[in-house]
């Protein structure tokens, strides 16, 4: 399933017992191989929750890493649980590593993950091949680091964002998004993300790039973020002070893989 762009392969295990699937990490890097796996972004398992939550997801990025928290895998978890009677409901909620996430299935078929409240770490600058990035370090349950340029369409993503990825000043690795604010409803973004290399999407990058666009003054607390695989609409309810992310969501293929 993909959306925005963001594609990861998906085990029901609901069907699919995770006993069986052995060392998941090592899995994740295998299926996740676009030359000799299946190709993606990582590895979804959609599983009973454990929580009291209506269903659960685990993500693991294509290096096997788990991540607390996918906005663009939520979205596909709540479309395979919708379309396959894992839930008959369109408000529920979602277990995900970090925390329990409301997702609302619109009348157009767009799903809404409530993603939380933003938490704003510092503003910085980071040195990287000679140059000085000015940052807002945004937590969304995982962090990023927000680059604001004039030209994100032919910045350097990989050249820089690598080595943002794993600089001194994030002991535990960053995502980094690099955003262009083209005006108060619309904001280019490219994202390096932790990981994973450069993806066509990043939901939570998408939501941490609206949080430090709006504190920043560039932009009122609602915009659409372009990002190479599309749109994604988010939005800061300053009323509850938590960010609402609504996109599309997609079933590309069924198969099977076969564990070697």
């Amino acid at each position: 399933m993909q959306g925005a762009g963001n594609d990861y392969v998906y085990i029901d295990c609901f069907k699919t017992p995770i006993e069986t699937l052995g060392d998941i990490s090592n899995l994740a890097i295998k299926i996740s191989d676009r030359h000799f796996g299946v190709g993606s972004d990582g590895l979804v398992l959609i599983m009973p929750s454990n929580n009291g939550a209506d269903v659960r997801m685990r993500m693991f990025n294509a290096d096997g890493s788990e991540a607390q928290m996918c906005g663009n895998a939520s979205r596909c978890v709540a479309r395979y649980a919708i379309d396959n009677g894992i839930v008959d409901k369109p408000e529920f909620l979602l277990q995900t590593k970090l925390s329990n996430k409301q997702i609302t299935v619109q009348p157009n078929g767009k799903i809404t993950v409530n993603m939380g409240c933003p938490e704003i770490l510092e503003h910085n600058v980071v040195s990287v091949s000679n140059s000085e990035y000015h940052y807002t370090a945004v937590s969304m349950g995982n962090p990023h680091c927000v680059i604001f340029v004039d030209n994100v369409k032919d910045f350097p993503v990989k050249e820089i964002g690598s080595i943002i990825e794993v600089h001194k000043n994030f002991p535990e690795k960053t995502n980094v998004e690099f955003a262009h604010v083209l005006n108060d409803g619309n904001i280019e973004m490219r994202v390096w993300e932790r990981g994973a290399g450069e993806t066509l999407a990043c939901g939570t990058g998408a939501c941490a790039t609206l949080t430090a666009a709006a504190i920043n003054g560039l932009t009122s607390e609602k915009a659409l973020l372009k990002l190479r695989g599309g749109n994604l609409e988010i939005l800061w309810n300053k009323s509850d002070n938590n960010i609402y992310m609504t996109g599309d969501a997609e079933v590309v293929f069924y198969g099977e893989f076969l564990i070697k």
